[in-house]
């Protein structure tokens, strides 16, 4: 697949109709020659925060937007890597692609969660997910919604199932990471699905979020939400309907 490097709009919501994430054979290219660097910064983190774990996620080295389809070339690559890298964010030999899953109440209201102290975003406010791995790739291409449906049901215990998915995607791109979404709307009201959230969480040996986080409108974001979640929450919300 022929694919330019990164070619996306940059700060701005756009829309998808094809996702197109090739996973290929191959090193990623921002790993060559940084292996001590790499190393030597994943020991200061972990010493920081032993609960982190260098498991292998997918970082690409080519992502844009060609009409409506979002083309990409991803590599398997260590955490560490993305720690690194987002640490000097050298975008032109990788970005970071991942997705979420907007969960909307059946009362209109959005379901986010805030991440536990153990991991690499603490306390962050943002919709459940996580980076994309090797468990997500079909027949060579990344399966968004099988990352978005297991990433939501690890972290909340909501079964995503029960979710009436939107067609399409959507998607934002800021300092190289771009962020693929569409809504999934859930029939129960917010602070049911809340309750439903917190009782996953308290049953969890080790959870990755504190708990969930109720939006009602965008004044509802609290200062620890993501430049990209408050986007896509201001987007939400001026949609119509």
């Amino acid at each position: 697949m022929s694919v330019s490097a990164f070619d996306l709009p940059q700060e701005r919501v756009f829309n998808i109709d094809v996702l197109d994430l090739a996973v290929v054979p191959g090193p990623l290219a921002y790993e060559a020659g940084r292996t001590a660097a790499i190393d030597a910064h994943w020991t200061a983190e972990n010493a920081g925060n032993p609960a982190l774990f260098d498991g292998r996620i997918i970082l690409f080295s080519a992502l844009s937007l060609n009409g409506r389809r979002l083309q990409g070339v991803g590599h398997e690559a260590r955490y560490a890597t993305l720690l690194h890298w987002r640490g000097g964010s050298d975008t032109a030999l990788a970005q970071h692609c991942f997705a979420y899953g907007v969960l909307v109440a059946g009362d209109g209201a959005l379901i986010a969660v805030r991440m536990g102290s153990h991991t690499a975003n603490p306390g962050k406010v943002y919709f459940a997910a996580g980076s994309f791995e090797m468990h997500d790739v079909v027949r060579g291409r990344i399966d968004v919604d099988l990352n978005i449906r297991r990433e939501v049901g690890e972290e909340t215990g909501l079964d995503l199932d029960a979710a009436d998915a939107e067609q399409g995607w959507h998607g934002w791109t800021m300092a190289g990471r771009t962020v693929v979404f569409r809504r999934y709307r859930l029939p129960e009201p917010a602070d049911r699905l809340a309750q439903r959230v917190r009782a996953v969480v308290a049953a969890q040996t080790e959870p990755e979020i504190v708990g969930p986080v109720v939006i009602r409108k965008p004044d509802d974001l609290p200062s620890e939400t993501t430049p990209h979640m408050r986007a896509l929450v201001d987007w939400h919300f001026r949609q119509p309907g």
